[in-house]
């Protein structure tokens, strides 16, 4: 059973991994720390992205003695696999420390393993402690990892009458600058960025992030994303060189998503228009639903949402609201299907 320097070991792990700084994928992040035989604190580490050191060598590289009888204290498994890096596994059995204790298991059929490799090893090994916490610090990449496919988040801005558009076809702008400000700092934590080919024709979007207005470099950008089979004009500025994009010829969204996944996408951020959103929703592909809604009556026009397979309201989609807030003019609402995997 973890002791109380173990917990606040793992407590201070967990912030470690939610370091500032840190990309949000394609990797997990992840924090430890290192505890002598007295509970004392020897050295902490941290994973700061693909390529870099696992967050057990960044640790163990930082002790000055030995590191035989240590306890390793970290928010997910040790990794059992080489990519970039060696098994962490490993790395543990070769340091020989006495104890390992972590917090998620890794959902990675590719890395998983690393807690038998190290019992095998004749190291204590206990999972589970504030698992809850380390898995929402992960919540995307955990999600990708267990089904296969993107998180996607369904982002819309519509009136308090449910219009992203007037009657005349004119949307820019329902929300304040305030709300789009905001747009801009959510999609920075995706690494995609999903519309349809209407979308693209009807509004000719960019589709990059800009804080404040100024677009982040090409490397950080989002993956721009087009779902469809109609041609896109060479004048499209979803296909300029501010990020880069790929058009998806289909209209199998599971397949799409499959593709994004195995292409290390993790989180998509779903932007296109009423049909697109239908589509998402009557598939059972919508995990995250954020709302901008501003208080403006329009009367007529564009429906945020089209056909989505709802027919009557015993079958409506059911959202369990996570977060509400104002956001300059405009309420920002997040929710999430009531589902199982939620």
């Amino acid at each position: 059973m973890a002791s109380e320097a173990e917990i606040a070991a793992m407590r201070r792990a967990i912030a470690l991994a939610a370091s500032p700084g840190v990309p949000l994928g394609p990797n997990p992040r992840v924090g430890c720390v290192l505890l002598d035989p007295a509970g004392r604190t020897v050295a902490e580490g941290l994973h700061r992205g693909a390529g870099t050191p696992h967050a057990e060598v960044d640790a163990l590289s930082g002790v000055a003695g030995a590191t035989d009888g240590l306890t390793v204290v970290v928010s997910l498994e040790p990794c059992n696999h080489t990519g970039r890096t060696d098994p962490c596994s490993e790395a543990l059995v070769a340091a020989g420390v006495r104890r390992v204790v972590f917090a998620q298991a890794d959902p990675n059929p590719a890395a998983a393993g690393g807690a038998d490799r190290l019992a095998d090893a004749g190291v204590a090994v206990e999972g589970g402690l504030l698992s809850d916490e380390a898995e929402r610090l992960n919540e995307t990449w955990t999600f990708a990892m267990r089904h296969q496919r993107p998180f996607v988040t369904w982002k819309f801005a519509a009136s308090l009458d449910g219009r992203s558009a007037a009657a005349d076809g004119s949307s820019q702008w329902i929300t304040s600058l305030a709300a789009r400000q905001d747009v801009h700092r959510l999609r920075a934590e995706c690494d995609a960025i999903v519309v349809g080919t209407g979308t693209v024709l009807a509004d000719d979007p960019q589709l990059t992030v800009r804080p404040g207005g100024v677009a982040l470099p090409r490397e950080r950008q989002p993956r721009r994303v087009v779902i469809g089979k109609a041609d896109l004009p060479a004048t499209a500025r979803v296909l300029d060189d501010a990020a880069e994009t790929v058009q998806l010829r289909t209209h199998d969204l599971p397949a799409a998503l499959r593709q994004l996944w195995q292409e290390d996408r993790q989180h998509a951020w779903l932007e296109g228009g009423p049909t697109l959103a239908g589509a998402f929703l009557a598939a059972g592909l919508v995990d995250r639903v954020v709302a901008y809604l501003a208080p403006v009556l329009l009367g007529a026009g564009r429906h945020a949402v089209d056909d989505a397979g709802i027919s009557t309201v015993a079958e409506a989609l059911r959202l369990r609201v996570t977060d509400v807030a104002q956001v300059g003019t405009d309420l920002r609402i997040t929710a999430v299907p009531d589902r199982e995997d939620h």
